[in-house]
């Protein structure tokens, strides 16, 4: 469950249209997520997999998550203990996919020109604000509407109907 909406650590930074298949490839998709994790986007970046932390923040350019729509992907990507992803645009199963178990992300435009890989980062979700602390440079990007805040509080879309809670909803 997300209570805290800001997170830090290195950039690291793909580009454009970046598939679900180069996050899982297709040798391990009947391993559990966290075995998974010591192979998301291996073929992109070997370090990667490797070398990423716990909070650390991906970006990435246009399109990001496209092709298959492999939703265990996500929770691959969830693995590896990353704190965030921000693109200048998702591939649409991907944003969704992520915001069902809980994997914050953020659209903002010109965020792939304000990064550089292994720049020091924070991005918070819901002021929908990115921050390269390595260079001083600030974006706002789109804020996520409140349902969608909540559904990423409640950790993904399971427990948020288990909660019986819905953010913007005037029967609740």
């Amino acid at each position: 469950m997300a209570t805290n909406w800001i997170f830090q650590g290195r950039c690291w930074k793909f580009g454009d249209n970046i598939p679900t298949d180069a996050l899982t490839p297709t040798a391990v998709m009947f391993k559990s997520p966290k075995e998974m994790a010591a192979f998301v986007l291996e073929t992109l970046n070997p370090d990667f997999p490797k070398q990423v932390r716990p909070g650390d923040i991906l970006v990435a350019g246009r399109n990001f998550g496209c092709s298959s729509g492999r939703a265990l992907a996500t929770k691959a990507l969830q693995a590896t203990g990353i704190g965030a992803v921000v693109a200048e645009q998702f591939s649409r199963t991907f944003y969704r996919n992520c915001l069902e178990i809980g994997l914050p992300l953020l659209e903002a435009t010109g965020v792939h020109a304000l990064v550089n890989d292994g720049d020091e980062v924070r991005v918070d979700i819901k002021t929908a604000t990115l921050e390269n602390l390595t260079t001083g440079k600030r974006l706002q990007g789109a804020p996520p509407s409140q349902f969608l805040l909540g559904m990423l509080q409640a950790g993904g879309l399971i427990p948020l109907l288990k909660s019986g809670r819905f953010p913007g909803s005037a029967t609740r």
